[in-house]
């Protein structure tokens, strides 16, 4: 009889310790989550990235906590991500342009592949210089490049952002080079170039909106594949309308998304999956994206990852053969 009593005893145990184990994985999150942002403040990574954590985080039901961890154009607060624990709770917000050009600027040797990825927005470059400037058209800015070459400055948020990009279609037009210099994500890009410490800023279209539309910067063109009406009267206009040989790199901008090593549990990525799905379509993230004039373009884990594999081609060839870069895209299995 004690014999029985304490099999049936072990047996209860086992069960419970299964049941226990089965609650915390469907509990998850328990915690509140951080979200690293590899960007100062006020970016449009940064931006996308407070609006999706929002909305996620209430169907999430805990705090989805934004870290800004800017340098290395990016790159710290994204290996940050990919070095840390894979339990759900440290996740990344970040644009695809930086992102999946960081094997080939020699940060990783890790891919957009090696993981799970939920893509959310679209903001195209725009050409932006200070309200004072002498150039008022990107013919002149383009004119001044080749005059000067190596010494018309740019301001980005680093090498392999979404400005950096920019401006790099720019030198590909010029067919000259400009003066790089970078800071510590978008925000701090746009500060300079309203401060004239630099002579153009070829960051992302919803980073200055609203100082486009109040006179305290002059848009010089966007790398839209169209005009994009910002307000009543204030449209910015297509760099296409000036130079349509532009139309093999238009349109450019940064995607951004939510990222997270591979490695989490399927339960725990199925509660992310519906928690983007409800964020993507929330009217406060909707009316966000439409205040800042960014394209919703959701897509799902595998979607993203079919996406990217065109977007990481593009982002990748064009930095190496601009000579940006040395290491050969090829070698980490990314095609023409």
């Amino acid at each position: 009889m004690r014999k029985t009593l304490v099999i049936c005893t072990v047996l209860l145990l086992a069960v419970g310790l299964c049941f226990a184990q089965g609650n915390t994985e469907e509990a998850y999150p328990t915690k509140t989550i951080n979200l690293t942002v590899p960007y100062g403040a006020g970016g449009t990574t940064d931006l996308t990235a407070r609006a999706l954590a929002n909305a996620m985080g209430q169907k999430l039901g805990t705090t989805i906590n934004v870290v800004n961890t800017p340098g290395a154009g990016g790159s710290a607060g994204s290996l940050n991500v990919q070095n840390a624990k894979v339990d759900g709770y440290t996740m990344l917000a970040n644009g695809m342009l930086a992102f999946t050009t960081m094997p080939i600027n020699g940060y990783t040797d890790k891919t957009y592949r090696d993981w799970d990825i939920w893509i959310a927005t679209f903001a195209p470059n725009a050409i932006i210089v200070p309200k004072n400037s002498p150039y008022n058209t990107i013919e002149d800015l383009i004119a001044a490049i080749k005059a000067n070459p190596g010494k018309i400055t740019a301001g980005t948020a680093g090498i392999g952002s979404g400005g950096h990009f920019g401006a790099e279609v720019i030198k590909a037009i010029a067919g000259a080079p400009y003066k790089h210099i970078t800071y510590a994500g978008g925000g701090p890009a746009l500060t300079a170039t309203l401060a004239g410490e630099v002579d153009f800023c070829p960051q992302l279209l919803a980073e200055y909106k609203d100082l486009i539309i109040s006179g305290d910067v002059k848009c010089l063109a966007t790398l839209s594949d169209t005009d994009i009406e910002l307000a009543p009267g204030v449209v910015v206009k297509s760099i296409l309308h000036s130079y349509p040989e532009a139309k093999k790199f238009v349109p450019m901008g940064e995607v951004t998304g939510i990222l997270i090593p591979k490695g989490l549990s399927e339960d725990k990525l199925a509660k992310l999956d519906a928690a983007f799905e409800v964020a993507v379509n929330d009217k406060a993230f909707l009316d966000f994206a439409a205040l800042k004039s960014f394209s919703v373009i959701p897509k799902g884990r595998a979607e993203s990852q079919k996406f990217l594999d065109s977007f990481a081609s593009k982002a990748c060839y064009l930095m190496y053969d601009a000579g940006a870069v040395s290491i050969d895209p090829a070698k980490f299995g990314i095609t023409r």
